[in-house]
């Protein structure tokens, strides 16, 4: 269970209480103090002033026994109960003693003549003054006192009242901040209202801004930065739904159609074989198909990791080449591997990635160019690119190219086609290495361009 509150508004408000409580604590405590001391300061000067005053008288008559004998000049002078005086010799006998509640003779230091004060809490707490004088008789200590019980009591109850106004008054603050705290927060009440008013077939609709508080704009930008995305990811989802119903039905389709025709009447084995063979190659295409989106899928998981290692290139591509070389005899191509240094990526997706990219080049090249593999270091990033020459791309379908099932020309399929995601694991790929992928297209060459980053153990080319 959470002891701060949940609501907003609440929060501010207990915030706003707790540093109202404190500033106010901070000046009574302030003012309590300064009061303490002044009275404090003006007690002493009282009883520094009964030591001079006791002083004179004792000046003024010729013993101490004859100040005794007329106790008006120095009784008037106390004037209460809460006041006390003792004049006392070396001896430690009292000569003259006003103690209206019997506190026992303090036992206090000498000193050289200068007036000292101590506090002193035995039955009661007392403030006293002392000073040594001396006299025709001898030498004399004057002490005066004064309870502190009223002053205590003073203070206590101002004490009291001082939690009582910081009671109060974080009360009333608290109160205050709540008030405030809910009209303040009305913009974010009313942008939250809008925003729940948007849902799936609304998600055109966007956060205007109809407030003045500018501390809301950043927050209002970055949800309709997310209502965007959510419209262009509602919108791609829509369209990968289609492509994806369009792509599977025309081998289903095929199927069903050529099924279909066979069961019309009785065939020969051979026709039975060169339908089986027919089925077999929409078969396959479905099983790529169903591949790819299976790969997709995997490598745009959150949790999708990649296993790297050093990769040499011109290993690599000499590899591919190999591999490709019968697809390139078939059009009159030639592979021309230029590729050096080494990279850190996954072996197996990097392989992927690169054997797309050469498929693509040598199913669009032109009959008798070259397909070159080339890589070069763009700062500390390694690039590898190939390029084919060909009947240049079109500006409008560059963007498009690394989409899920788009072809710059849907009715130029062809037996071991990818369906229109064979870019697309290149993009994702790439993605999932930290990288990317770009494409440009002239009347030269067509160029696609794989950017890795690098990773752990600098990348290096020869």
């Amino acid at each position: 269970m959470k002891l701060w509150p949940q609501t907003l508004s609440l929060r501010l408000a207990l915030m706003f209480a707790l540093s109202c409580v404190l500033l106010l604590g901070g000046i009574s405590v302030y003012l309590y103090q300064s009061l303490h001391h002044e009275i404090a300061w003006r007690d002493d000067q009282a009883l520094a002033g009964r030591i001079e005053r006791m002083d004179a008288l004792i000046e003024d008559s010729q013993t101490v026994e004859a100040l005794r004998r007329r106790p008006q000049l120095y009784e008037n002078m106390l004037g209460n109960r809460d006041n006390f005086l003792w004049i006392v010799d070396d001896a430690g006998n009292t000569q003259i003693e006003i103690n209206p509640v019997n506190l026992p003779l303090p036992v206090l230091p000498r000193n050289d003549g200068a007036i000292q004060w101590r506090t002193i809490d035995r039955t009661m707490p007392i403030r006293l003054a002392w000073r040594r004088i001396e006299d025709s008789s001898g030498n004399l200590t004057l002490i005066a006192g004064k309870l502190l019980t009223e002053r205590n009591q003073m203070l206590a109850a101002y004490r009291m009242k001082v939690w009582l106004a910081l009671a109060t008054g974080g009360g009333l603050a608290f109160l205050l901040g709540l008030a405030i705290s809910h009209r303040g927060m009305r913009p974010v009440r009313d942008l939250a209202e809008r925003a729940a008013a948007i849902d799936a077939q609304h998600l055109y609709l966007r956060l205007e801004d109809t407030s003045q508080a500018s501390e809301l704009r950043a927050l209002r930008a970055a949800l309709n930065q997310m209502l965007a995305r959510l419209e262009a990811g509602f919108a791609q989802l829509s369209r990968f739904s289609e492509d994806l119903a369009h792509e599977m039905r025309t081998p289903l389709g095929n199927l069903m159609g050529q099924t279909q025709q066979a069961l019309g009447r009785t065939r020969t084995v051979d026709q039975y074989q060169d339908l089986l063979a027919s089925n077999q190659e929409e078969y396959e295409r479905l099983a790529r198909m169903i591949d790819n989106m299976l790969f997709l899928a995997r490598t745009e998981q959150p949790a999708a990791t990649v296993r790297r290692e050093r990769i040499d290139l011109s290993e690599l591509a000499t590899q591919l080449c190999e591999y490709f070389d019968g697809l390139a005899e078939e059009r009159g191509m030639k592979l021309i591997n230029r590729a050096r240094g080494t990279v850190d990526a996954d072996p197996d997706l990097l392989r992927r990635a690169l054997a797309n990219l050469l498929v693509n080049a040598l199913r669009y090249g032109a009959p008798g160019s070259a397909v070159g593999i080339d890589s070069r270091m763009q700062g500390d990033k390694v690039e590898i690119s190939v390029c084919n020459l060909g009947e240049p791309i079109a500006q409008d379908h560059l963007p498009h190219l690394f989409d899920r099932f788009y072809r710059c020309d849907s009715s130029r399929n062809q037996p071991g086609d990818s369906g229109g995601l064979g870019l697309a694991i290149v993009r994702s790929i790439l993605h999932l290495h930290g990288g990317s992928v770009t494409v440009c297209s002239d009347k030269e060459e067509t160029r696609f361009t794989m950017l890795f980053p690098p990773h752990g153990v600098p990348v290096q080319l020869n």
